[in-house]
């Protein structure tokens, strides 16, 4: 089996960590269960580009047991526990081509290593997987019947694709299932995003100004985690509808460039390119703390950050610390990856059961209807969606009221008025 893990060795912590996640997932837990007899997905090559995580190896055991060959690269340089791929190595016998830290070129030829499985569903976070098997090897085309995507900034590149009618096979936008954008976006990138803020500079957020760029679910997520701790939020939106929710859920909201002058703590989640630029640094307080939460590392200007510092130097472990000509000093985290996984663990294990559910059942219902979908990005399907929603509901020991029969022929129902 070929695979590229930085060390082997670590595998048992990894393992002990795999299965402490595993606990946590009960969703997913549950749908191996029935893969693991039913074999859905007999046969079938899986490539995935994805975090590799602890939460991630259990979506792979599930696949594997589903009966797929799956293949594992990662979706982010600074993602990557190296004990994780280790351990999907050693005691999964899965294929992982990940290490943390790895440069630009080994992050694509990682990728490339996924894509010589030659394999029929794709699996991405953040579509890179599926660009890649576009452009540069698309002699592998012919074996994809259907793929899924994980992210918001995924499938806006997926739209993108399919558009200019580019798009060659029906990817699912898990991404936008309620049981993922709702839950994962929202209370995991709220918690995990803070937590690797907190682990990287060891601050206290009550009264300091954190302005969060981007008030979709993610950013909504922050906004109410930082507010929660006592930070008082400023939120930058370009969208009016996003801004007017802002302030009626009791933001302040105001151009990017006033409000770099009264932060203290600056987040990007907006999934578009140089949101945090020159102009911002300039204006920014002496100590200024600047972090991304969106998928690439586009959304601050580090090139421009780069050109007018005066001095760059490591101040911390996940601290890039850069002097301006001023001698103002700005503070960028995780060299403006997903501070959530590069200075954390991510998400909690227990909210990426259901994403990753999604993701299991999504595969399953690709084998089923592949001759039947277009080519385009396809919405999940709503059974799907209320499925997983039950079963976490049921692993939380809640239950809920169902409709009585006249109840439910009232809502089908036009003929009823007053």
């Amino acid at each position: 089996m070929k695979y590229d893990c930085k060390d082997l060795g670590q595998a048992p912590i990894g393992k002990d960590r795999i299965l402490w996640a595993d606990d946590r997932m009960p969703v997913l837990r549950s749908i191996r269960e029935r893969f693991q007899k039913e074999k859905p997905l007999g046969g079938i090559r899986i490539g995935a580009c994805l975090h590799v995580t602890t939460e991630t190896a259990n979506l792979m055991r599930t696949l594997k047991a589903g009966g797929a060959e799956t293949a594992l690269c990662a979706s982010n340089p600074l993602s990557t526990q190296d004990d994780v791929a280790a351990s999907l190595v050693a005691d999964f016998s899965i294929p992982v081509f990940a290490q943390h830290g790895e440069d630009h070129k080994t992050y694509y030829q990682h990728i490339n290593a996924v894509l010589d499985y030659e394999p029929q569903i794709t699996m991405d976070d953040g579509a890179d997987l599926v660009s890649t098997l576009h452009s540069s090897r698309a002699e592998v085309l012919e074996n994809v019947f259907g793929g899924t995507e994980e992210t918001t900034t995924g499938v806006i590149r997926l739209r993108s694709m399919q558009k200019e009618g580019v798009l060659k096979y029906p990817i699912i936008a898990v991404n936008d299932a309620q049981t993922k954008h709702m839950f994962d976006n929202r209370y995991g990138t709220g918690q995990s995003t803070i937590d690797g803020i907190l682990r990287a500079c060891n601050i206290l957020l009550a009264g300091t100004t954190v302005v969060v760029a981007g008030y979709g679910w993610c950013g909504r997520g922050v906004a109410n985690r930082a507010k929660g701790m006592g930070a008082n939020v400023v939120i930058l939106e370009v969208d009016p509808i996003k801004a007017l929710e802002a302030v009626m859920d009791g933001f302040r909201v105001m151009p990017s460039m006033d409000a770099a002058e009264i932060g203290d703590v600056f987040i990007t989640l907006t999934g578009n390119i140089a949101v945090i630029r020159q102009e911002h640094f300039e204006r920014m307080k002496d100590g200024a703390i600047v972090a991304n939460s969106g998928h690439f590392n586009v959304e601050i200007d580090i090139e421009a950050l780069e050109k007018i510092a005066v001095k760059k130097k490591k101040i911390r472990t996940d601290v890039d610390q850069y002097t301006l000509p001023s001698g103002k000093r700005i503070n960028l985290l995780g060299e403006g990856r997903l501070i959530n996984l590069a200075a954390a663990e991510g998400h909690p294990a227990s909210v990426m059961d259901m994403s990753f559910a999604n993701q299991a059942l999504a595969c399953e219902y690709l084998v089923g209807n592949h001759g039947s979908l277009k080519q385009e990005v396809i919405s999940v399907p709503d059974r799907i969606d209320r499925e997983i929603a039950n079963l976490k509901l049921t692993a939380m020991n809640y239950k809920i009221d169902l409709l009585t029969d006249q109840q439910a022929r009232y809502l089908a129902s036009w003929d009823q008025g007053t």
